[in-house]
């Protein structure tokens, strides 16, 4: 059994090439989906965006590629390739993409969520 879906396994790989996204569009692939985590690959046009929400777990954006405004909790953050951020839960959240943008999103939840 694969924990890990929808890529290739023991194969050196660059995440980034695995989303593609349009003009005008959000594109994600979900790798991992269970009770304790949540791993996916997203890729947003520029101008896209998730507005305001929030999750009951921790939240952990990695930039694979380009530039997004993430905002938590009120404060605006610019990350780009190679940086990392956390959304702690319950705190309310939104990602802008403020040019073409890749990320790998983990989301982490305790044993008492989901």
């Amino acid at each position: 059994m694969n924990y890990i879906k929808n890529i290739e396994q023991e194969t050196i790989l660059k995440l980034d090439e695995e989303v593609i996204a349009n003009k005008g569009q959000i594109v994600s692939k979900t790798l991992v989906q269970n009770n304790h985590v949540s791993l996916t690959l997203f890729a947003f046009s520029k101008g896209e965006e998730i507005s305001t929400h929030s999750s009951s777990g921790d939240a952990m954006v990695t930039i694979l590629e380009g530039k997004a405004l993430i905002t938590i909790d009120g404060k605006e953050y610019i990350c780009q390739q190679g940086e990392t951020i956390i959304m702690p839960a319950n705190k309310p959240h939104s990602l802008y993409a403020t040019e073409d943008f890749k990320m790998l999103l983990n989301v982490i939840f305790s044993n008492d969520d989901k």
